[in-house]
């Protein structure tokens, strides 16, 4: 079981699918169910909990993030903070200390992670927006690029 603090600034939402995936092992809120603001229709979104230190504090925080898998093994995750101009704090995090823990359904991985770039990037992207659509619209509120997380296993 994953041992990390819940910020206290998360949505109700995002601390209520933190609650229930933990709660359940993983069992319940690894895949979310939702209706994205601007979509007729519900989706389910694979979500994993992200671990990191914090770059200040030290402490070690969780975060519910919608992924997608990788070729090795691994997960990616889309740093967009809804389009907001600056970068999550997860994101900050991570960057400061790329080694990080993953609890995917029930099971939990260390991993080091890896913002990409080019290529990799775009076809990671691509693949992001058939898991969550609505990235295509917080690219457009944003100057700034939204970051590509290759979680890689360690």
């Amino acid at each position: 079981m994953i041992e990390a603090k819940i910020p206290e600034n998360l949505p109700k939402w995002m601390s209520d699918h933190v609650d229930r995936y933990l709660k359940s092992g993983g069992e319940d809120g690894h895949m979310y169910t939702i209706k994205p603001q601007g979509m007729d229709k519900e989706i389910t979104v694979p979500a994993l909990l992200l671990v990191t230190k914090g770059r200040k504090s030290g402490e070690k925080y969780l975060f519910p993030l919608f992924y997608g898998d990788t070729d090795n093994g691994g997960q990616y995750i889309v740093a967009s903070k809804g389009g907001a101009p600056d970068h999550p704090g997860w994101y900050k995090n991570l960057v400061a200390n790329p080694e990080v823990e993953v609890q995917v359904g029930a099971k939990t991985v260390k991993a080091r992670a890896r913002t990409v770039s080019g290529p990799e990037r775009a076809k990671l992207w691509e693949g992001a927006l058939k898991f969550w659509p609505p990235y295509a619209d917080y690219a457009k509120k944003t100057p700034r690029e939204i970051p590509v997380v290759v979680l890689d296993p360690v």
